[in-house]
């Protein structure tokens, strides 16, 4: 346990010690003489304990204080007990530190301590990929020097943190920053910054979709409400006039009808249950009822039909949903394709998945377009799109069918030369054969 030194234990000991000096001098007539020696030896005690204290404070070749005499006994122990404490001490604050580092490590978005003059403190590992910077090389270094951006470097040196920054990353491809600044301990920053890329293209997609549907919906509503303005309950239009109007009226309220649906349909894949698409499909069949109808939908291109079936490849899903998976791809390729072109569809097995194909060798797709064609109302074409009564809602009911049954939809084209889309099924999909 440790002992407290006190003033009368102290008084006590000098008492002790300088009494029988001083009464000896008496006796042998040198008083002084045996106090000056008795102090001397004293203070080279004392200076030898002191030398023992530092060197083992400065040294420290083991954490246990040396052994101590009298007072010093106790100012040894005092040390030992006080730094037995700070180390503690130093140990919980460096585990709070680590559990602080693995929470801000655990985190989604990168984050960055910062000093009020913008150096850096302290960053975790995705501030590293996300801004490209290096630790712990830039320890210290300005934020704003390692990111060039006028406009980053405006908003820091602003102070007014109230709204985030949006700013287009450097490092990645079509990638977009929010820089979110919180201050924090008078004198530090906080610096969040998350990748909003995917919110500002479905935000960009939202508006895309009211402005297509509203554009699609306007051009049958000007055509059906422009005749029916024509006429007149009292006086009808002649009948060669008016069978036009009726023609027109009727191909339009269809195209009209035939959005609406789709519409539906894409809405009501996307909220049904995965336990639907458990039943066993007859593919091959269902691939047959297609091929009636693209030959009957071919009559006026006159494309060569290809169709290679392997009849005995079923699969487990939702028949309706998978009918227009298969029938999107084959009938697009039917429309897109110029008069006299060649269209192959193939369903095999292939290294124990189900692969299913369509080929033509129409124009092809330019390669920028490729990964927006699944995207609702998306057309490489909008004209050619309007002359073959296309939606722009084929492909992205087609994408989400296949993620729905545990695929994806490939897509590989050629300007030029011709297209390939294509999908295949895991063999947990595949019904064995009896």
């Amino acid at each position: 346990m440790y002992r407290v030194v006190n003033k009368q234990a102290l008084a006590k000991r000098l008492c002790i010690y300088f009494l029988p000096l001083l009464l000896i001098g008496v006796l042998v007539g040198a008083p002084f003489l045996l106090l000056f020696l008795g102090t001397t030896s004293l203070l080279v005690w004392h200076y030898h304990q002191l030398y023992r204290l530092s060197d083992w404070l400065l040294n420290q070749r083991s954490f246990n204080p040396p052994e101590g005499e009298g007072a010093w006994e106790q100012v040894f122990e005092g040390i030992y007990h006080l730094q037995h404490r700070n180390r503690k001490k130093r140990n919980e604050l460096a585990d709070l530190i680590r559990r602080f580092r693995d929470g801000a490590e655990a985190v989604p978005d990168a984050v960055i301590v910062l000093q009020n003059d913008l150096s850096i403190v302290w960053c975790n590992q995705l501030a590293l990929k996300v801004l490209g910077l290096q630790w712990p090389t830039d320890h210290g270094q300005r934020l704003d020097n390692l990111i060039r951006e006028p406009k980053f470097a405006k908003y820091m040196h602003r102070g007014e943190f109230e709204e985030p920054l949006e700013l287009d990353n450097g490092h990645a491809i079509e990638q977009v920053l929010e820089f979110r600044v919180m201050p924090y301990a008078s004198t530090q920053l906080m610096v969040v910054v998350r990748d909003v890329t995917r919110l500002k293209q479905l935000e960009q997609m939202r508006k895309d979709f009211v402005a297509n549907v509203s554009h699609e919906l306007r051009t049958p509503l000007t055509v059906v409400t422009g005749y029916l303005e024509m006429m007149d309950g009292d006086m009808m239009p002649p009948p060669a006039m008016w069978n036009k109007a009726q023609n027109t009226m009727l191909e339009q309220c269809k195209r009209m009808d035939s959005l609406v649906n789709q519409l539906l349909s894409l809405s009501r894949i996307e909220g049904a249950r995965r336990q639907d698409s458990d039943k066993v499909v007859n593919v091959p069949q269902l691939l047959g009822y297609i091929q009636t109808e693209a030959q009957s939908i071919n009559q006026d291109k006159g494309h060569e039909l290809i169709f290679n079936i392997d009849t005995t490849l079923d699969i487990k899903g939702a028949e309706d949903e998978l009918r227009s998976a298969f029938s999107n791809l084959v009938f697009n390729a039917i429309h897109y394709t110029k008069p006299g072109g060649k269209i192959e569809v193939t369903w095999q097995r292939k290294n124990n998945h189900a692969c299913f194909s369509v080929n033509d060798n129409g124009d092809g797709i330019a390669p920028e377009h490729i990964n927006r064609l699944t995207e609702r109302f998306y057309r490489v074409d909008k004209a050619r799109s309007r002359t073959t009564g296309g939606s722009g809602l084929g492909l992205a009911i087609t994408k989400h069918v296949l993620t729905r049954h545990d695929s994806q939809l490939n897509i590989s084209s050629v300007v030029g030369k011709g297209s390939c889309f294509s999908f295949e099924f895991s063999i947990d999909k595949i019904v064995p054969q009896a």
